[in-house]
């Protein structure tokens, strides 16, 4: 990934609240040097530096034989910017660009298959987004017709041996022009336009906005 040192975000908890927003990846491997892609939410776990995710494919995902090197992608809020909008715009001869929200994790897949690992993971996942939609279905392991659906799956843990975080927020901008842009995103009817605003103004020097 493209990224230069206005963009580049390393500390951790910003990976936190990018899961937090949307815990679902784009999973990259290579198999007979072509990419191999699945796109799949996960669990996230994070102890100081040291970062797990764990998820599932379908058994007939040609991803399900790979253990070995990948890519984790998380993609976070983003919105196109108008020239329009900065104070400079005349004088500086501003042209489009987009701000955004990007992570890539680098590390090693290693698969699981036995029913208990597999039935803690489907758990917890589900566990996790029947909460965030305010809903109450439970898989239940014990009966045969949900522990049956578990022999369709392939588990598998990335461990994350390298982080890059981009967080193109305008930093390479003056401040005057930051402001502005945030004001108009924070007025947008698109909630990702308003969250990269939010975004924008936590990277404000003290006192700018």
């Amino acid at each position: 990934m493209y990224l230069p040192p206005s963009f580049s975000e390393s500390d951790l908890s910003a990976l936190d609240g990018l899961v937090a927003r949307d815990n679902f990846i784009t999973l990259i491997t290579v198999r007979d040097a072509a990419p191999v892609v699945s796109h799949l939410p996960v669990l996230y776990a994070r102890d100081g530096g040291k970062v797990e995710l764990c998820g599932h494919w379908a058994r007939p995902n040609p991803q399900a034989r790979h253990a070995g090197p990948a890519l984790a992608i998380l993609h976070g809020p983003h919105a196109y910017v108008s020239p329009a909008w900065y104070t400079d715009k005349e004088e500086g001869a501003r042209v489009p660009t987009w701000n955004y929200v990007v992570a890539h994790l680098h590390g090693e897949l290693s698969t699981f298959g036995d029913a208990d690992s597999l039935a803690e993971l489907v758990t917890a996942l589900s566990d996790q987004h029947e909460a965030a939609v305010g809903s109450d279905w439970h898989f239940e392991p014990g009966r045969d017709d949900h522990a049956s659906q578990l022999r369709g799956i392939i588990g598998f843990r990335f461990h994350v041996e390298r982080i890059d975080m981009k967080f193109k927020l305008s930093q390479n901008h003056p401040i005057a022009n930051r402001v502005a842009v945030a004001e108009r995103l924070d007025a947008s009817d698109r909630e990702p336009s308003r969250t990269v605003a939010a975004l924008m103004r936590e990277r404000f020097p003290t006192g700018a906005d």
